[in-house]
């Protein structure tokens, strides 16, 4: 089952889509990506996602100016099962202090990127020698791990990761659980629907300030909204001089 939430600039969660799926291959993904383009979805800023191959190959695609988070539970589910047992606790707290930012004094931003970044690299030089593979998994697709910190502060805890929809799809899978079988494909669609509608009623949604909303604008408008050149930059001729002048842009 494929599905999407997005959330408003009021804060509020809405589900986007849902859909039946064999698999989660690229095509699979992207027929249902197009599909909430044909009703009308815009490029959102931000999708959040799991390492799941076919789903990022279809986001790039389809809404290829946005900007993508890998999650960060995922990730370090994924890094955890490269560590042998008796150290796993130590090297998943090392692994939240490199993205935990409350006694950061620094705005959102590509200088917070940066300096996460940086604890990436000095996580990487501490674990190598005793972890490889563990390091490798980190590293690998780093720069959307650190998405999230380009976003409002206050909601930095809630885009790292993709954890809402999975709890969400749990409650699902529990319901399903009870049923046994489906009779057919309308019946599991309603079904799922009606728990994912109902959840998301009672979602907490985001907290919304003045700054957070100036600053989500100002990323739409450097991303998905370019001002549109006034003419085009092709050089033109003084008629008293010979120098040769660009349009502004």
């Amino acid at each position: 089952m494929l599905a999407a939430w997005g959330i408003t600039t009021e804060g509020k969660a809405v589900l986007l889509g849902l859909a039946p799926g064999g698999g989660e291959s690229t095509d699979a993904w992207s027929d249902f990506l197009e599909e909430l383009k044909g009703r009308g979805l815009r490029s959102p800023l931000l999708i959040i996602s799991d390492g799941a191959g076919g789903l990022i190959n279809a986001a790039e695609t389809s809404f290829a100016r946005s900007l993508r988070q890998r999650c960060l539970i995922h990730r370090a589910r994924n890094l955890l099962a490269k560590v042998p047992a008796h150290a796993q606790a130590k090297v998943k707290a090392a692994y939240w202090q490199v993205f935990d930012t409350d006694d950061v004094d620094l705005e959102p931003g590509p200088q917070l990127v940066a300096l996460v970044q940086a604890r990436i690299d000095a996580f990487a030089e501490h674990y190598r020698p005793s972890y490889p593979s563990a390091v490798k998994c980190l590293l690998a697709d780093r720069e959307q791990l650190t998405v999230y910190l380009r976003f409002p502060a206050e909601h930095h805890k809630r885009i790292r990761h993709s954890n809402f929809i999975e709890r969400t799809f749990g409650e699902t899978r529990r319901r399903v659980k009870v049923i046994g079988r489906l009779p057919g494909e309308a019946s599991c669609l309603s079904l799922v629907w009606a728990v994912l509608d109902r959840a998301s009623r009672g979602w907490r949604g985001f907290t919304m300030t003045a700054s957070g909303l100036r600053l989500l604008q100002d990323l739409r408008h450097a991303l998905l909204d370019p001002p549109a050149r006034l003419r085009p930059d092709t050089p033109t001729t003084n008629p008293a001089s010979t120098e040769t002048v660009r349009a502004i842009t």
